[in-house]
């Protein structure tokens, strides 16, 4: 059973998933991975964000360009974890995606990471702090790899 939820707006995003899915491979944390467009099909983000907790689904990381609607439209849904991932898709290389997932209005957080490749690699590692906290194999992992990070 997947304890993440990877989910992107649009095929044209699939780095930000693949990139963020080594992560978790890499880690021993299993997760699915969903295209879903806030825009185009709010009904499915609607649905994901309501079911997503009772599929097991624990942490989710949205990968999101230009509005950056999907992080925020999915806490809007759930009060699971939402890692947001800004994606360079406009014309404003990722700084207006940056800045929607950043401003969330109080009360409905969601984390946001940097923008790109860099952000979808931290939100696995965020995802792994959270799960951490109740998932004995996922603390291992994670804290193995951060030993291996600093003995390099």
């Amino acid at each position: 059973m997947p304890l993440v939820g990877i989910v992107i707006g649009s095929k044209s995003d699939q780095d930000i998933a693949d990139e963020t899915a080594k992560v978790l491979d890499s880690l021993g944390i299993s997760y699915e991975s969903s295209v879903i467009s806030a825009h185009r099909k709010p009904e499915e983000t609607r649905n994901y964000g309501k079911n997503a907790a009772g599929r097991g689904i624990e942490v989710i990381i949205a990968g999101a360009g230009g509005s950056a609607a999907l992080p925020g439209a999915l806490a809007s849904w759930t009060t699971l974890p939402i890692i947001g991932v800004p994606i360079a898709s406009s014309d404003m290389n990722g700084v207006d995606s940056l800045y929607t997932i950043a401003q969330m209005p109080p009360g409905i957080p969601v984390a946001c990471m940097a923008i790109g490749l860099w952000g979808a690699r931290n939100a696995a590692y965020m995802a792994a702090a959270i799960l951490s906290l109740k998932h004995e194999d996922v603390k291992k992992s994670y804290e193995g790899y951060r030993q291996d990070l600093s003995a390099s």
